[in-house]
């Protein structure tokens, strides 16, 4: 029997948004916080916040748990992870939400 065209989109589409559901219920057991203002690290070190939403993003190229984009305080672009809460210090957080790359319109 074979599937129709739609019937393999739906499939598709399916596997798809379970893989994302189940892996941003992973990463969030792990301590990674997701939505506005969550604190990323670039390749190169620096620390900034931005907007981090499972399976979406508009201002960045998604590549599985990195992204992508730009990085206001070196200036440049950069391969992004989030960072969690608890391996930050306090000075570190505070200079992260001191940087903050350019919102969406």
């Amino acid at each position: 029997m074979a599937l129709t065209k739609r019937r393999r989109g739906l499939i598709t589409f399916g596997v798809v948004a379970t893989c994302y559901a189940a892996g941003t219920i992973l990463a969030r057991r792990r301590g990674y916080v997701f939505g506005r203002n969550v604190t990323v690290r670039c390749n190169r070190g620096h620390s900034f916040t931005t907007t981090w939403i499972p399976g979406a993003s508009l201002k960045a190229i998604r590549l599985g748990f990195w992204r992508l984009q730009w990085c206001p305080v070196g200036r440049h672009v950069a391969l992004v992870h989030p960072v969690r809460a608890e391996v930050l210090t306090e000075d570190e957080r505070q200079f992260a939400a001191a940087h903050r790359d350019t919102r969406v319109p």
